[in-house]
């Protein structure tokens, strides 16, 4: 799924863990232009967020699904 809600590597300029405000590291599974599928992980919470049909889940992990 690619387009407007596909996930830009830009993004990482302005997100940060929604627990303690951290810096995240990218880990991409899929890329076609743009994001796709991957994991933003916080090292300070050891804490992941997925990123799936381009769309990163900034939720915390017990809001989520």
């Amino acid at each position: 799924m690619i387009g407007e809600s596909a996930m830009k590597r830009e993004l990482m300029d302005i997100l940060a863990c929604p627990i303690c405000k951290g810096d995240l590291e990218l880990n991409v599974t899929e890329e076609d232009d743009e994001i796709i599928t991957g994991t933003l992980y916080c090292q300070k919470c050891d804490e992941k967020y997925p990123i799936e049909d381009g769309i990163p889940n900034m939720l915390p992990p017990d809001l989520r699904e």
